[in-house]
């Protein structure tokens, strides 16, 4: 049988990260690649389109899971992928991020017996408020390869007793994607299709349940808006992510968007050249902080913390936790700070490279963690 991987994809990051890893994995012939879908991203129409836009083949399987809870999620995903994985029998099962999605493949995967490559490993927020940062803390607990994007990631897996064997620093999938699909997001200048100068407004997003699923805090944001325009002096873009506009419609609050530029949920390309033509992001996700980073954009993130400090220490993103009444002022002073681009350490568009290195090198070994081998032998 030949040996072969298998990628489990979920959310619109998640698409972002495993497209290069496919890419660099195809240069060798031998090993089959399966792609699986779970369907767990809300808008299955832009989920096709996140497949165009990364030139990312069709998934084999597409589960088509749905949205939920986080433990139906999660569960359902567990119960339709275990005969997926079953069938495949694959050499390794790649989770990228720390999507429910991504915790419910290791933990079939490692019922079954089957290596599990966690991409974007040891990444920690120490916030237990954020499902996101148990399914980072399990994942990686069990996972046989662990790729961090950032030193300090290395450094919290050894505080946790992550055999230093398991560990590879090999630098930034998503950072891949946007190098290599920046030109081609540049010309379609969506900045101008929409009357809006470069440099000239500020791009924001938000689609945390810490921000977006209390109403009361959801409306409090929204009310902030206008005043980051008042300050800036230019207009505040805001593409409405599914969930913030369910919650918006649900509760009532369809007039806080008076004077703010609202947008559709936008295709990876047309995201991409809004932000990198933008004066400044406001945003509450994990990933633009670092591609605002290497952009040289200015970033707020309208939270108490993120997993991803190195862009704070050598990047362009700051972090928002105060009285959103002083959330213009604080927008206000980045959008004035000049363009700073910054590429970490192996932030240079081969990480998917070097990833790829790990999983072909040890096809051929045997590396389960050797409390896993135990209970592999056990169940046979």
């Amino acid at each position: 049988m030949p040996a072969s991987i298998l990628h489990v994809v979920a959310t619109r990051p998640s698409f972002m990260k495993v497209a290069p890893i496919v890419r660099a994995v195809e240069r060798s012939t031998s090993v089959k690649q399966v792609l699986v879908h779970t369907g767990q991203h809300y808008d299955e129409a832009l989920s096709r389109y996140f497949f165009e836009d990364l030139a990312l083949p069709k998934p084999d399987l597409n589960l088509g899971v749905g949205s939920g809870s986080h433990g139906i999620l999660t569960g359902r995903v567990m119960i339709t992928l275990q005969p997926v994985m079953e069938r495949h029998r694959p050499d390794w099962v790649v989770v990228v991020g720390s999507t429910d999605s991504a915790l419910a493949a290791a933990l079939v995967a490692a019922k079954l017996g089957i290596r599990i490559a966690h991409v974007e490993a040891g990444l920690r927020s120490r916030n237990w408020a954020m499902p996101e940062e148990i399914n980072r803390v399990l994942t990686d607990r069990l996972s046989d390869a662990l790729f961090t994007t950032e030193p300090s990631a290395r450094e919290n897996l050894r505080r946790e007793g992550i055999d230093e064997k398991r560990i590879h620093f090999t630098g930034n999938v998503i950072i891949d994607t946007l190098d290599r699909f920046r030109p081609r997001a540049a010309r379609l200048r969506v900045h101008r299709r929409l009357g809006l100068d470069q440099g000239r407004y500020v791009l924001a997003t938000l689609h945390r349940p810490s921000n977006v699923d209390d109403p009361v805090r959801l409306a409090a944001i929204l009310r902030a808006l206008p005043q980051v325009e008042y300050e800036c002096d230019c207009p505040v873009v805001l593409p409405l992510h599914p969930r913030t506009a369910r919650n918006i419609k649900q509760h009532g609050l369809d007039a806080e968007l008076n004077g703010i530029q609202v947008l559709e949920p936008l295709r990876y390309l047309e995201f991409l050249s809004l932000m990198d033509d933008a004066g400044a992001v406001l945003t509450d996700s994990g990933g633009i902080q670092e591609e605002t980073t290497v952009l040289g954009v200015p970033c707020v993130t309208l939270r108490p913390d993120t997993e991803r400090p190195i862009t704070l220490t050598d990047g362009t993103n700051r972090l928002f936790d105060g009285n959103l009444n002083e959330l213009a002022d604080v927008v206000g002073e980045a959008f004035r700070e000049p363009r700073l681009p910054c590429r970490p350490e192996l932030w240079d568009g081969k990480a998917a490279d070097r990833i790829a290195d790990v999983l072909l090198g040890q096809l051929a070994t045997v590396s389960l963690q050797p409390e896993k081998e135990k209970v592999v032998a056990l169940a046979r």
